[in-house]
């Protein structure tokens, strides 16, 4: 249950990056919508991570989060955000998702 949750975080993680580049890109009200969905997706990423650090290793719980929080905001970059998707960008995105893998599959949780 504790990796369900993580992955939960990492994919709020996601949310908050994705919150923060649509409150750049917009003014005004819009804008405060995207800083208030940013903090709401903030507390539920962290909230979460707290809870399954208390049963999952901190060091394993951290990197498989930002993992999925970098990969993930790396694909609304290229999706969302028209970010260029260069061979190395994509090379590099799927050996991060390789770590997470890995991570979890050499955890002893």
């Amino acid at each position: 249950m504790n990796w369900i949750l993580l992955l939960i975080a990492g994919l709020f993680e996601v949310g908050f990056t994705t919150c923060l580049g649509k409150a750049k890109e917009t003014q005004g009200t819009e804008s405060t919508y995207w800083f208030l969905g940013f903090l709401a997706c903030l507390t539920i990423s962290m909230s979460l991570v707290y809870k399954v650090t208390q049963t999952l290793p901190i060091g394993t719980a951290y990197a498989v989060w930002t993992g999925i929080g970098a990969a993930g905001t790396v694909l609304v970059g290229l999706l969302v955000f028209k970010e260029p998707a260069t061979f190395w960008r994509i090379f590099f995105l799927l050996t991060l998702i390789a770590s997470i893998i890995g991570l979890k599959m050499v955890s002893e949780h």
